[in-house]
């Protein structure tokens, strides 16, 4: 199996090939390989062998389906600012392990900034984000101050990262 091609920062580059089979993936990642293939322009074998070389370099990190939160019944997006008592590194790690043990939080981001982290979360309503702030993030080690936006209504959520033809030559 060919081995993907690496630039500093162990950046893949991809060719057009590779960007045709993850533009699609990334719309339907159910796709079978002989549909993928066809689409493409490759044989079955061929596009298979790139899609390997392309999960083992974990460019293609993992296979999920996407659920609709709202018709789940989580109508609520809240992100919740997170500054912390200090900045150690047992502070930090002890704060991340907890976040990452929460699964009322959807997403977490280390910041440069006023505040130290940013979660994402979701909540049915009010009530439920009282519950989950009383359970979850008033437990938190390390933190020092909370700040909670509540998102209105998305207008652009993306899943699927932009793959033009320039973004490996900008990244050498």
């Amino acid at each position: 199996m060919s081995r993907p091609n690496y630039v500093q920062r162990n950046i893949m580059i991809l060719d057009r090939l590779d960007r045709k089979i993850l533009n699609v993936l990334q719309r339907d990642g159910r796709i079978a390989n002989a549909d993928l293939a066809e689409k493409i322009g490759l044989s079955p074998s061929a596009c298979l062998r790139r899609m390997r070389a392309l999960e083992e370099a974990r460019v293609i990190d993992s296979y999920v389906a996407l659920l609709d939160q709202r018709k789940l019944g989580r109508r609520m997006d809240v992100f919740v600012e997170i500054s912390l008592t200090g900045q150690s590194k047992e502070t930090l790690e002890s704060f991340e392990r907890a976040v990452a043990r929460s699964e009322e939080i959807m997403e977490c981001f280390l910041m440069a900034g006023d505040a130290d982290y940013i979660l994402r979360l979701t909540a049915a309503d009010p009530i439920d984000f009282e519950r989950i702030h009383r359970d979850h993030l008033s437990q938190l080690p390390g933190v020092l101050r909370m700040k909670s936006s509540f998102a209105i209504r998305p207008i652009v959520k993306r899943t699927a990262l932009p793959l033009s033809e320039t973004a490996d030559a900008a990244d050498r």
